[in-house]
């Protein structure tokens, strides 16, 4: 009798056993996807940037789908065309998002135009993300408490100001003249930490111009560049001012050579007559071929594949933003609560992701530390020249 009773235990608990485990296959076949929100411009100022940042994102996404998602979960993006980035188009977009579902809202790669989006997701509690915010505002900063939601994986000005004086230094130039196109907040500050990190290693500034995008002053500022002796004209802009400031200096017969931040990557803009030379920039990644990394090389041929070929190295941002994203999500047990991401963002300290190694801290929550590449143009020909990484990050 107590052998029937414990035969039927046995069947019993492996009946039990066998329940459990198919409930835990049910469950993980059955486990919602992970849904990253992302409210982007389509054809306002930002399209360019923001169009590469979610191509590469996409690509990124499926490559780890296809890996077998993240703690048993699918990622899925679900997109909201700000066309333009309105104000109020941008927070019905956010709105549409979080309604559909979004655990994770990306925005757009300017703090000015992604605010709306941003205090959307983080009154909610959600974490929100930017590609390739460049300032120090996407935080706390701008923010205030509910702040610490709020991450950008692009370069904080402060960081890329300060290795563009190191690329400065390394190639000679101790003076160094500043043309400073007032329209951003992240333009100011990448030639405010120019300098400050400049100035510290020895060189000094023997001009300081400005000019802004749709003000038609540039040219003013390019007439007194050019009365300036200095080694390098430094700035950080895009737009129309970018061919204006560099053709309008060539014109003149003026070959001092020009250092600009990620904002002039790309040779999209370049100008005939006369052509672009002794022209340098500092970006996340080479589009010209040349990269050192094959990762970064391999996801450009999956962007061409896709026909979305990147013009500028901007979008690295993307792929780069979904895997810090991944990587936090690990670390929770694929818990997407907008506070215990936030937690362990704060603590990256050179986590892997496309092109470069991620930081951020409590107080900066846009990455610092990143390794940038060195592009050349010059007759019109771009081509990386190496690496750098500042060594100091300036207080502003």
């Amino acid at each position: 009798m107590r052998r029937t009773a414990f035969g039927a235990m046995a069947l019993l608990l492996a009946l039990a056993v066998t329940g459990a485990a198919a409930a835990r296959t049910d469950g993980a076949a059955a486990t919602p996807a992970i849904v990253i929100g992302w409210a982007f411009d389509s054809k306002g100022a930002m399209a360019p940037f923001d169009g590469p940042a979610l191509a590469a994102a996409k690509i990124r996404v499926q490559q780890i789908n296809n890996a077998g998602g993240v703690e048993g979960s699918r990622l899925r993006i679900d997109t909201c065309d700000t066309q333009g980035n309105n104000p109020a188009r941008a927070k019905s977009c956010a709105a549409r998002l979080l309604g559909r579902g979004a655990d994770i809202v990306f925005t757009t790669c300017d703090v000015d135009f992604a605010t709306p989006v941003v205090q959307e997701a983080i009154n909610r509690g959600i974490l929100a993300i930017a590609p390739c915010i460049g300032t120090d505002q996407m935080g706390p900063k701008r923010f205030g408490a509910k702040g610490r939601l709020a991450f950008s994986f692009g370069n904080v000005a402060q960081d890329e100001g300060s290795a563009m004086a190191e690329v400065a230094w390394r190639r000679g130039w101790r003076t160094a003249a500043l043309a400073t196109n007032t329209l951003l907040v992240y333009f100011k500050n990448v030639v405010t930490a120019f300098e400050k990190r400049f100035t510290q290693l020895g060189g000094r500034i023997v001009a300081r111009e400005s000019y802004a995008t749709g003000a038609n002053n540039v040219q003013t500022a390019v007439s007194r560049l050019n009365g300036a002796n200095a080694d390098v004209i430094v700035t950080s802009t895009a737009f129309g001012e970018l061919p204006a400031l560099v053709s309008g200096l060539r014109s003149l017969g003026n070959q001092t050579p020009i250092l600009n931040s990620w904002a002039g990557d790309g040779t999209y803009w370049l100008t005939k007559d006369p052509q672009v030379t002794n022209y340098y920039f500092v970006t996340y990644a080479s589009v010209f071929g040349d990269d050192p990394n094959p990762a970064v090389r391999r996801m450009i041929a999956a962007l061409k594949k896709a026909k979305a070929t990147p013009f500028t190295g901007g979008f690295v941002g993307g792929a780069a933003a979904i895997d810090g994203l991944v990587a936090a999500l690990r670390q929770t047990g694929g818990s997407t609560e907008g506070a215990a991401l936030s937690r362990e963002l704060e603590s990256f300290k050179q986590v892997p992701a496309l092109a470069s190694r991620i930081s951020f801290s409590r107080s900066l929550h846009t990455v610092f530390g990143r390794q940038y590449r060195i592009i050349r143009i010059h007759n019109n020909q771009a081509r990386y020249i190496g690496v750098v990484r500042a060594r100091v990050i300036p207080k502003l």
